[in-house]
């Protein structure tokens, strides 16, 4: 059982790492809209934190998927799909020429995946707190 609490109190702390680079991206979005900095700034740094966050996104699946918690395991597949899917399309970078069209579609299609780490953040705080709980 002290493995599970290790795997959940992981799962937590990859979990506020992906919240983490999921804000900057909004922060950046954001900066862009408001003319604090340019659209190649805005590209260079978002492009910097993509590779990261899909990597991380597969490891606490997959993390799900090896130690057995299924319903978390199928509640982060369809992330994991959509940033296969964009990865493979070679949608996944910001391009520079294209960002005001697109603005308003990045800070949307960011602001869903914040939505839905959330989600999962209570969901394993949940199960981080019941597992540390049932030890006793």
């Amino acid at each position: 059982m002290m493995g599970d609490l290790f795997l959940w109190l992981f799962s937590f702390l990859l979990l506020i790492a992906l919240l983490g680079i999921l804000v900057f991206q909004l922060m950046c979005l954001a900066d862009l809209e408001f003319d604090y900095i340019n659209p190649y700034d805005l590209a260079s740094r978002i492009n910097s934190v993509v590779l990261p966050e899909f990597i991380s996104q597969g490891v606490l699946c997959l993390l799900f998927l090896l130690s057995g918690h299924w319903v978390m395991f199928l509640l982060c597949v369809p992330n994991l799909y959509y940033n296969f899917r964009q990865y493979t399309r070679r949608q996944h970078l910001v391009d520079v020429t294209e960002i005001f069209n697109l603005l308003s579609w990045e800070k949307n299609q960011r602001l869903a995946k914040l939505i839905y780490t959330v989600i999962l953040l209570f969901l394993s705080i949940f199960w981080m707190i019941w597992t540390a709980l049932e030890d006793d």
